[in-house]
């Protein structure tokens, strides 16, 4: 019994302290730019970026992000794979996932993340939304 009483509140410290430091590891809503080179910078945001913002077909909103719809050809594939890439250094608390759909299916990159990920991709990606239709 004397164990138990000593054994509950050390196990109950243990994982508040765990739990503490996984919130403090997660990182901020910012872009870090300088996870990136100047050159992959001016390629991610000066070309990358406009170019898939203007092959952009359809968007879906989701509960905690975006999928946007690309064409689905091998070029746009390795273009918006190379965006992530990138994306993913600067903004680590994305989740991104590309998916081919079968049968010469659609093409999607999927944004989300935790709690306040989707306000963030609609103020830091909104031009990606603009005038286009949201799939349900």
């Amino acid at each position: 019994m004397k164990i138990m009483s000593i054994l509950t509140p050390a196990a109950l410290l243990l994982s508040t302290i765990a739990v503490g430091q996984a919130i403090s590891q997660a990182s901020p809503f910012a872009c870090d730019r300088s996870a990136l080179t100047s050159a992959a910078r001016r390629r991610h945001f000066d070309e990358l970026g406009p170019t898939l913002r203007g092959m952009i077909r359809n968007v879906r909103e989701l509960r905690d992000g975006y999928e946007f719809e690309f064409p689905a050809d091998s070029e746009t594939f390795r273009l918006v794979a190379e965006w992530a890439a990138g994306e993913h250094l600067c903004c680590p608390f994305f989740d991104i996932d590309l998916r081919q759909e079968r049968e010469k299916g659609a093409f999607w990159m999927r944004l989300s993340g935790r709690s306040g990920v989707k306000q963030f991709i609609e103020a830091d990606l909104g031009k990606w939304m603009a005038g286009r239709t949201r799939l349900p």
